[in-house]
């Protein structure tokens, strides 16, 4: 029996001369108890009821078929667990079983869990792998395109194993370019941690620094079991991943094994080799692409320019020789400089004699003549001017009453205007009341006989004879039956009303 057992209480003696416990010290000594006896414990059950609280504290129950236990993990062991707590994970944890004093309960407090087996990883890897899915990092559109000639690369792995001996190994014979190498642990717990912080270093990198930024990033391991390569199965390490501003090459396990961040990461590669391939084109194949480009562009030049040659030469055999189209403009350029000497010699005779003749006209009093007639010209300026002067008052009273007959003359315009409308107005009306047609559409119709000529009067028409009936809107046919009609309105044309035909004629309305 242990120390915190005898101090439970004991049975009571019949005489009743045992000691009364309080409650709280009866519960602390239960506490005492079970964590004396239960310090170390190791349970394998099935997570129910988590809750995480707003403090970091996760609380949750472990049970079976048959019970359940309450349990908690301290903020500080969360996130050393080797998985997080879910809801129906299957999972074995180590701990001490306590008790809550407050409430008279007891749970376990778990310090460390993992997986209760393989089957149970991989049905916490589906259901993770849902979750990021719904959340679109599996999206093909967010995945960018590799860089085609990377400057630098960075790789994370194991700075040990083959691995990163085959990648510079092929970038070497590929592409060689400038590498860094980020040494990170590939198995393990502390595994996931440093990848991701690989990751998040090789974006921190400023562009342009003092460390060159990788154009691409590499993330490789050779192969191993599930239980190997897990820590990549991490959901920080894959959100790292995705939130990675360098384009990301996972080249983790071997072609049959598939990981979270093959998911996630922009290209998957099958080994790490063909991740060097991915990242790197092949120096020869450029330079021999380069080198045909080359030879297909001078052969495309030299084509073109034996086109041009060939053109150019056609052209030139359809064109006359210079000397042939300048013979003729020569020839009379030359006629025209032999010429023009003597031309302009005669011209100057012919203005020379022409300035004597007229000079000869002119008499002693030439030039007192102009200064004459300018006198003249100032003198009667002069007066007018003075007159002008002289008017100017009676020009300023005269302007002074043009606002009264501006006004004026509008009056007068507009009762111009109003005569004229009102004069328009009745010829309008005398215009209306002499239109013939006017009648047709008050109700009455003219009465048009054979020939086409309008009959002004009954008596004119004959028994029997056929005549055309106009209306506003159209013309009816009509025969006259030969009875007296009454005479018409001297003001108005005759109306006329057809009778029921006496024929076998047809009614004509």
């Amino acid at each position: 029996m242990t120390d915190a057992e005898t101090e439970a209480p004991a049975a009571p003696a019949e005489d009743g001369n045992a000691k009364p416990y309080s409650v709280s010290e009866l519960a602390f000594a239960l506490k005492r108890t079970l964590e004396d006896a239960y310090g170390f414990v190791r349970v394998r059950a099935e997570l129910s009821k988590v809750t995480r609280h707003a403090s970091g504290h996760c609380y949750l129950t472990l049970k079976d078929e048959r019970a359940s236990i309450d349990g908690v993990v301290w903020k500080g062991q969360v996130r050393g667990l080797q998985c997080q707590p879910e809801q129906g994970l299957e999972v074995i944890v180590t701990g001490r079983i306590t008790t809550y004093p407050a409430s008279s309960k007891y749970q376990i407090v778990i310090e460390t869990m993992e997986p209760a087996g393989v089957g149970a990883l991989l049905a916490q890897l589906e259901r993770l792998k849902a979750r990021l899915h719904e959340e679109g990092l599996f999206d093909a559109a967010r995945k960018r395109r590799l860089p085609t000639m990377p400057a630098v690369i960075g790789v994370i792995t194991s700075p040990t194993g083959a691995v990163i001996r085959d990648i510079l190994h092929r970038i070497r014979d590929r592409w060689p370019c400038h590498v860094i190498v980020w040494p990170v642990v590939v198995q393990g717990d502390a595994a996931a941690v440093q990848v991701r912080a690989a990751i998040e270093g090789f974006n921190a990198i400023t562009p342009g620094g003092k460390l060159a930024r990788p154009d691409i990033l590499i993330v490789a391991r050779g192969g191993g079991s599930v239980e190997d390569l897990w820590a990549f199965n991490d959901e920080a390490l894959a959100r790292a991943a995705a939130a990675s501003a360098i384009p990301l090459i996972s080249a983790v396990g071997h072609e049959t094994d598939t990981t979270l961040i093959d998911f996630v990461s922009d290209r998957r590669a099958p080994t790490p080799t063909a991740a060097a391939e991915m990242a790197t084109p092949v120096l020869g194949e450029l330079r021999a692409m380069v080198a045909d480009y080359q030879r297909r562009m001078l052969n495309c030049t030299t084509r073109l320019m034996e086109d041009r040659r060939n053109r150019l030469s056609a052209a030139a055999r359809g064109l006359p020789r210079p000397a042939d189209v300048l013979a003729l403009a020569t020839q009379r350029f030359d006629l025209a400089a032999g010429r023009l000497g003597a031309a302009l010699e005669k011209n100057t005779s012919a203005h020379e004699r022409e300035l004597v003749r007229t000079t000869a006209r002119f008499g002693p009093g030439l030039l007192e003549r102009p200064r004459r007639l300018k006198a003249e010209r100032l003198q009667t300026l002069a007066t007018r001017f003075a007159s002008a002067a002289r008017r100017g008052p009676e020009r300023i009273a005269q302007h002074a009453r043009l606002p009264a007959l501006g006004a004026r003359l509008s009056a007068a315009a507009e009762r111009r205007l109003k005569g004229a409308r009102d004069q328009l107005t009745q010829l309008d009306k005398l215009r209306l009341s002499l239109d013939p047609n006017r009648p047709l559409s008050l109700g009455f119709a003219l009465v048009h006989r054979a020939d086409g000529s309008i009959a002004r009067s009954g008596a004119a028409l004959q028994s029997g004879e056929p005549v055309t009936l106009e209306f506003a809107d159209t013309r009816r046919g009509a025969v006259i039956d030969g009875a007296a009609a009454p005479a018409p309105s001297a003001a108005k044309p005759v109306q006329t009303r057809p009778r029921p035909p006496t024929s076998q004629q047809g009614d004509l309305f």
